[in-house]
């Protein structure tokens, strides 16, 4: 059982994570699980490209691409993205297998000074290379300064220790997954940081045919699973890229799937907002429908919000 994986340290660390609950699964004896079930590390051409804004060289379909590739060449047998990279709709012959259980969806706020968002002081710099946290940062504090910064997470903390920026956002699911959830100086409301839809879930995407084996039902986490579809419900309506800012999160309580979503302008000076809720038995095709239906909504009054290239 070949895991394709990008080459980053969180993606290493995530792909690891999965790579025992795989061999276990399968019921790999734990000394034989790095060699029964390897991981085959795949250079993406999102990790390529570092000077630029994923919004102009093609959307994050780019951290995928070359792993679906090969799935579907037979080169790997199962690929662990992050769920915010995958697009919101599955190539031909391929599917999402399974959703394990998610990590905490918030987005992480860093800074070497300051303690909260609150307490960035005016035109402070503000690194992130993310359309959405840009608009939402902006939204609050339209005085900030955004400044461009992509690479992996040991690239982002090192440029703001070197006093590259004042504060920079991270996702809190990444960093927990790394051992490094000690930096984080503030977890961001969701009220006013609405993450990116499936953030702090993994998706685990394999070849249509196998989606109904025994060992993705056994890693299938089903109330984060049913979250995850109304969440990318709302990305397909609102046809979520790198070049719209919007946020999803869905989450059950009190027997209810409750789903929120919204769009922003760029410079965060318009905001629409929809919520929604279904029973929490609902299937994923429900889930969806309610995604697609709130994110219609929003995009019936928000309209056509796309940066320019």
């Amino acid at each position: 059982m070949r895991i394709g994986t990008r080459r980053s340290r969180l993606a290493l660390a995530q792909s690891g994570m999965m790579q025992r609950a795989i061999g276990r699964a399968l019921g790999v004896p734990e000394a034989e699980i790095e060699t029964l079930v390897p991981l085959v590390e795949i250079v993406t051409t999102g990790d390529r490209i570092q000077d630029r804004r994923l919004l102009e060289v093609g959307g994050k379909a780019l951290f995928t691409k070359e792993i679906e590739e090969a799935l579907l060449d037979g080169r790997v047998d199962v690929a662990v993205h992050s769920m915010k990279d995958v697009p919101a709709e599955q190539p031909p012959g391929l599917a999402i297998a399974a959703v394990p259980e998610r990590e905490d969806p918030r987005d992480a706020f860093i800074s070497e000074h300051y303690a909260t968002f609150a307490d960035l002081p005016q035109g402070a710099r503000f690194g992130t290379a993310s359309l959405r946290r840009q608009a939402q940062a902006l939204a609050l504090r339209p005085d900030l300064n955004i400044e461009m910064l992509r690479g992996n997470v040991d690239t982002r903390l090192k440029r703001l220790r070197d006093g590259d920026f004042d504060a920079i956002l991270l996702a809190c699911s990444g960093l927990n997954r790394l051992g490094l959830g000690e930096v984080i100086r503030q977890r961001l409301p969701l009220d006013a940081f609405l993450p990116a839809p499936g953030q702090g879930a993994l998706a685990l995407q394999t070849r249509e045919g196998d989606v109904d084996a025994a060992w993705t039902r056994a890693l299938n986490h089903a109330p984060t699973a049913l979250a995850v579809a109304a969440e990318r419900g709302a990305m397909a309506a609102l046809e979520g890229s790198c070049r719209t800012a919007i946020g999803a999160y869905a989450h059950i309580a009190d027997g209810r799937l409750h789903l929120t979503t919204e769009m922003l302008s760029p410079d965060g000076s318009s905001r629409w907002t929809r919520s929604g809720d279904i029973a929490a038995e609902a299937d994923h095709a429900a889930a969806r429908a309610l995604g697609l239906e709130l994110g219609g909504q929003v995009q019936a009054v928000a309209g056509d919000q796309k940066i320019a290239l």
